[in-house]
């Protein structure tokens, strides 16, 4: 069942900090079919829509002159603070099915991370699907147990999809593996004897000590 948010049209000629001022957001909505129209909306309202819908589940903006089944396409966010300023939805075809990236949610135990001590790595964060806009789900959840060794991989072809969506990227495509974490070997460097500076065992010898002079004993008087 499609969200309902209520909009209004907005004049481009208004300044947008007086659009904020006053509590409400600025967006646009618009589809190969839709013309581009701004609009604004209470500022809380979007946040709730937006935290609820995310940017895979029907949102049906309603207002004077206003009806269409959309979803979020994108959202500007303020470099410093984080805060949403600006929202494009996007009104898509009814009766044809549309391409979105949908959140993933990893669920289970790897045992190759808890038996081996092995490390997950989580490759994809939303996985690209295609499906009619009342069949898309909020999230795709994947179940990490069949990771049983290092050599073990889940791709897109092996998650479980509701019933009506399709994988709209590779069924080859690596979704979640586990990384072995290798033990750092420290190596020693070489050690450079020209740079050692070797120490002689006791002292050296000065030049003539230590060497026996030939004196010449005193000859004894011979007494008459």
């Amino acid at each position: 069942m499609a969200m309902t948010l209520k909009v209004e049209k907005r004049d481009v000629k208004t300044p947008i900090t007086a659009i904020r001022e006053a509590g409400k957001f600025p967006a646009v909505f618009y589809g190969k079919k839709e013309s581009s129209t701004p609009i604004s909306i209470v500022y809380s309202d979007f946040i709730k829509a937006w935290r609820q819908a995310g940017e895979s589940t029907v949102i049906q903006l309603v207002g004077d002159g206003i009806e269409v089944e959309s979803l979020i396409h994108d959202v500007d966010l303020h470099p410093v603070t984080g805060r949403a300023i600006h929202a494009d939805f996007y009104v898509f075809e009814k009766g044809k099915k549309i391409e979105v990236g949908v959140p993933v949610e990893f669920i289970g135990v790897a045992p190759a991370v808890k038996d081996l001590g092995g490390i997950l790595v989580k490759v994809v964060h939303e996985l690209e699907i295609e499906a009619l806009p009342k069949d898309l789900p909020q999230k795709i959840q994947v179940d990490i147990s069949s990771l049983v060794d290092f050599d073990s991989v889940i791709e897109a072809k092996d998650i479980k999809l509701p019933e009506g969506v399709v994988l709209a990227i590779s069924p080859e495509e690596i979704v979640a593996s586990v990384y072995e974490p290798k033990e750092e070997v420290e190596e020693t460097a070489p050690v450079d004897l020209s740079t050692i500076e070797v120490t002689k065992k006791g002292k050296e010898a000065k030049e003539g000590e230590g060497e026996s002079e030939e004196t010449e004993a005193p000859k004894k008087e011979d007494k008459k």
